[in-house]
């Protein structure tokens, strides 16, 4: 069960171990583009292609598609970025439901773990699976992967690189269920004591920058929010978003927000305790480019 291609290598890494998949449950097509062409989730695509049976429910709890879904029998279920189960379905196999987070839980619970282990300057990060649970992302843990963080990477890097961590967790994890050899750990063993962050749903309102802030706390937002959904600030009463940035720590009598350029090789603005230097923007209703290519095109 799964939606993106953040889960489509997991699904292919799955029939390269030679695991049996009857079927796969994604998202229903939808309309796209200028056109509102019908456009089909990346698991689809990859399960069509290889010929896997694809099941596309509106609501998980209609009846004809739960009747589907029992017919395929299946031992075990695997989640990976989808939508909360009820428990009619994540109960229904002989050996439960397992799930892939992109996160070390019990931290960063929730729907962003990428974007929000960035934005707080983390570290560590990693994979973790996990039987399902009434609670969302609180079952007992199965096997975790820890990866280095340079806090330099962007989201979509570590994107890329959980992605592949986890595919090859994923095919640990089911190999491991279907032997029979491995143990849970409640993940209440693991919060005495300990501040859990969160990783909820990133809004609009979230992705604009603070200025009253120091440089690396902005440096952070944008490298957590790149490629998407894309911190911004605003620039000649326009939408400025900024996919990549470095910072520079510097005493400055310069009011936060406040920029400065050459006009031709740098573009960066004040922060609390130094400056965000700009590399790559984009410009309300501009294309995407590198900071010497947009001032050639702009005056400050």
């Amino acid at each position: 069960m799964g939606t993106p291609e953040f889960a489509v290598a997991s699904l292919d890494a799955l029939i390269q171990a030679g695991s049996e998949v009857v079927g796969v449950v994604t998202a229903p097509d939808k309309p796209a583009g200028r056109g509102q062409k019908l456009s089909e989730s990346a698991v689809k695509q990859y399960a069509v292609a290889n010929g896997l049976k694809v099941l596309q429910p509106e609501k998980l709890k209609n009846e004809d598609f739960l009747n589907e879904l029992k017919s395929l029998d299946a031992d075990l279920q695997v989640v990976v970025a989808f939508r909360m189960l009820p428990e009619v379905v994540w109960t229904m196999p002989t050996r439960g439901t397992i799930n892939l987070h992109a996160s070390l839980l019990p931290q960063y619970r929730g729907a962003a773990p990428i974007n929000w282990v960035l934005i707080n300057g983390e570290k560590e990060s990693g994979v973790t699976t996990f039987f399902l649970k009434h609670d969302i992302d609180t079952g007992d843990i199965l096997f975790t992967e820890k990866v280095t963080l340079t806090g330099h990477e962007t989201a979509g890097e570590l994107y890329d690189r959980l992605m592949d961590k986890g595919a090859g967790l994923l095919v640990k994890t089911v190999k491991a269920i279907e032997s029979g050899r491995y143990s849970e750990l409640p993940q209440s063993h693991l919060v005495d004591g300990v501040e859990l962050k969160h990783a909820p749903k990133i809004f609009k309102e979230d992705c604009q920058i603070d200025s009253n802030q120091p440089a690396e706390q902005i440096y952070n937002l944008i490298r957590g929010l790149s490629p998407y959904p894309t911190a911004y600030t605003m620039l000649n009463d326009k939408i400025l978003k900024i996919f990549g940035a470095e910072y520079e720590i510097s005493e400055t009598d310069a009011e936060p927000g406040e920029f400065f350029s050459d006009n031709r090789t740098y573009l960066k603005f004040a922060a609390t305790d130094g400056f965000v230097l700009l590399t790559d923007v984009q410009l309300e209703g501009k294309k995407r480019m590198g900071i010497a290519e947009f001032l050639r095109g702009v005056r400050l």
